[in-house]
C-alpha cells in the first residue's frame, strides 16, 4: 500500500531505474569480459565473475521477498540498492579477477532484493485495473535490458574503460534511492514474525552447491569427479532438508501451500521454462551472426534489437490486455509466437538471409515478451499483500534459475555438437585443419582480422559447423518450450477482475 501523500510517478521512475540497472548488469559485464580478462588476467577464473553474481542474486531473492512481507518493502528495497551500489564501486576498483568475483557476489546480494520487491511494490500501490499496464512497463524494461546491456557495455568499454560499466550504476542508483526514500511511504502495517533460518541457510547453500557443480562440471573437473559428485550430493541433501524445514516452519521462507494454487504453480513452471530457453537466444544469436554472417562484436547490441522490440511489444500488449481476458488466453498467443519463431531459427542455414533472421527474432521476442508482464502478475493473483513479496520473488528466482541452467545445459550441447561437426568436417584432411583453429569463444575467434587469416576451404567448414550446432540447439530448445505449452493449458480461466469501486481509489 502507499499513502495518499506519496507521489506515484517518482516512485515508478525509481523502480524502473533500479530494475534497468540490476537486470542489465550481467549483459554489460559479459560484453566487457574479454577486456577485463586481458587487463586483470585470470582466464581460467573469469566464469566466477558471472557465477558469483547470479548465485548471490538467486539465493537472495526468496529471502528478501519474505523479509519484505514481514517488515516492509521500502527498507529492504533501499537496503538492496545500497548494497548493490557498494558492490558496484568495489568492482570498479578490483585489481584481480578473484577480487572482482568477490565484489560481484556483494553486488548480487543487493540485486537479489531489487527485482522481486520492485514488482511487488507496483502491486501494492496500484489498483487492479492499472496493474496490467504497469507490469507491462516493468516487463518491457526487463526485456529491453537484456539487449541494451551488450550495446552499452561495448560502448563504455571501447570509449572510456571497463571500470565504468560498474561506476555507471552509482548515479542511477542514487537517483533511485532519492526517489524511493522521498516519495514512497508505506501505510501497510507489518507484524514481526519468526525468521526461518534453517530454510534460508539450506536454500542458499543448496543453490550455491548446484551452481558451482554446473559451472565447474565438464570444465574444471570431470562430471564424475569427486568434487562435482560432492557438490551435487550436497545440493540434493540440503534441498531435501530445505523442503522438510519449509513444511515444519511457522513462517517459512517459501510457503509450500502457495503451490497448491493452480495459477501460482503454473506461473512458476513457466517462468523457469521461459527463462531457460530465452537466455540461449541472447547468447547464440550474436555468435551466429558473427560466425556465419561475419558480423563484428562491436555491434553485438544492435544484432538483438529486433528481438528487443518484439519483447517490448509483447510485454506491453500482455499487460494491457490482462484486464480483458484470461492469463491463459494471452499465454497461448505467447507460446504460439515463441514456438514458430524458435522453430524457424532452428531451420536456418548459412544461406538464410539476414532479413529472415530479423523476422524470426521479432517473433520469438514477441512471444517471450508476454511472460515478462504476465507471469509476475499471475504469481500474486488474488494473494493477500503479506504474501506478494514471497510469491513475486519465487517467480523471479525460478526465471533466473532457469536462465542459469539453460545457458549451462544448452551451452554444453552446442559446444559438443560444434566439436563433433568439426571433427566430421575435417575427417580425412591432412593436418586436420582444426589444429590451427582455436575452439574457444566464437566472438573472439571470428574477428575480422582473424577471419581473414583462415583459408576459404577451412573457413567454410567452420561456418557450416557453427551454423549447424546453433540451429540444432534452437531445435532442442523446443522440448522445454513444448512443456511450457502443456503447462499453459493448466492455467485455468483466471483473469484480473476490475471492480467498479476500485475506480475511485
Amino acid at each position: 500500500m502507499i499513502n495518499k501523500d506519496s507521489n506515484i510517478k517518482p516512485v515508478v521512475a525509481g523502480l524502473l531505474l533500479a530494475i534497468l540497472m540490476s537486470a542489465m548488469d550481467n549483459t554489460i559485464v559479459a560484453t566487457a569480459m574479454g577486456t577485463i580478462v586481458s587487463d586483470l588476467g585470470g582466464l581460467d577464473k573469469f566464469v566466477w565473475v558471472t557465477s558469483a553474481y547470479m548465485v548471490a542474486v538467486m539465493a537472495g531473492m526468496p529471502i528478501f521477498g519474505k523479509l519484505s512481507d514481514m517488515y516492509g518493502r521500502k527498507r529492504f528495497f533501499i537496503f538492496g540498492l545500497i548494497v548493490f551500489l557498494i558492490g558496484s564501486a568495489l568492482c570498479g576498483i578490483a585489481q584481480t579477477i578473484v577480487q572482482l568475483s568477490i565484489f560481484r557476489a556483494i553486488q548480487g546480494i543487493g540485486g537479489g532484493a531489487l527485482m522481486p520487491i520492485a514488482f511487488t511494490i507496483v502491486f501494492d500501490i496500484f489498483p487492479p485495473e492499472k496493474r496490467g499496464k504497469m507490469t507491462g512497463l516493468l516487463g518491457a524494461v526487463f526485456g529491453t535490458s537484456s539487449v541494451l546491456g551488450p550495446l552499452l557495455g561495448a560502448y563504455i568499454t571501447d570509449t572510456i574503460s571497463w571500470h565504468w560499466i560498474f561506476y555507471v550504476n552509482i548515479p542511477l542508483g542514487l537517483v533511485s534511492i532519492i526517489l524511493i526514500t522521498r516519495y514512497y511511504h508505506e501505510s501497510l502495517q507489518h507484524s514481526k514474525q519468526k525468521i526461518d533460518w534453517l530454510g534460508a541457510i539450506t536454500l542458499v547453500v543448496s543453490v550455491v552447491s548446484l551452481m558451482f557443480a554446473l559451472e565447474l562440471g565438464g570444465k574444471e573437473y570431470a562430471w564424475d569427479s569427486t568434487p562435482i559428485i560432492s557438490l551435487i550430493t550436497s545440493f540434493l541433501i540440503l534441498f531435501v532438508v530445505f523442503f522438510i524445514a519449509e513444511v515444519k516452519a511457522e513462517e517459512p521462507i517459501l510457503p509450500l501451500w502457495l503451490f497448491k494454487r493452480r495459477l501460482f504453480a503454473t506461473s512458476q513452471i513457466l517462468a523457469f521454462l521461459y527463462g531457460g530457453t530465452f537466455i540461449i537466444l541472447t547468447v547464440f544469436i550474436p555468435i551466429y551472426v558473427q560466425a556465419v554472417y561475419g558480423g563484428t562484436a562491436k555491434n553485438a547490441g544492435f544484432i538483438l534489437t529486433p528481438m528487443m522490440l518484439g519483447s517490448v511489444a509483447g510485454s506491453a500488449i500482455g499487460g494491457i490486455f490482462s484486464t480483458k481476458t484470461s492469463y491463459r488466453n494471452l499465454m497461448v498467443i505467447s507460446i504460439i509466437s515463441y514456438v514458430i519463431g524458435m522453430y524457424l531459427l532452428g531451420t536456418m542455414t548459412v544461406d538464410t538471409a539476414r532479413s529472415l533472421l530479423t523476422v524470426y527474432m521479432i517473433l520469438v521476442g514477441f512471444g517471450v515478451g508476454f511472460s515478462f508482464s504476465l507471469l509476475p502478475t499471475a504469481s500474486i493473483h488474488n494473494l493477500e499483500p503479506q504474501f506478494r513479496g514471497t510469491a513475486n520473488s519465487t517467480n523471479s528466482f525460478l526465471r533466473s534459475f532457469g536462465m542459469t541452467l539453460g545457458v549451462t545445459i544448452f551451452g554444453t550441447i552446442q559446444n559438443n555438437v560444434f566439436t563433433n561437426q568439426l571433427k566430421e568436417a575435417f575427417k580425412g584432411m591432412s593436418g586436420a585443419g582444426g589444429q590451427t583453429f582455436k575452439m574457444g569463444d566464437p566472438r573472439e575467434i571470428f574477428q575480422a582480422s582473424e577471419r581473414a587469416k583462415i583459408p576459404p576451404v577451412i573457413l567454410d567448414k567452420i561456418i557450416h559447423a557453427m551454423s549447424a550446432s546453433i540451429t540444432q540447439t534452437f531445435l532442442l530448445a523446443l522440448i522445454p518450450i513444448a512443456l511450457a505449452a502443456i503447462t499453459i493449458l493448466f492455467m485455468g480461466k483466471a483473469r484480473i477482475v476490475v471492480k467498479k469501486q476500485t475506480a475511485k481509489e
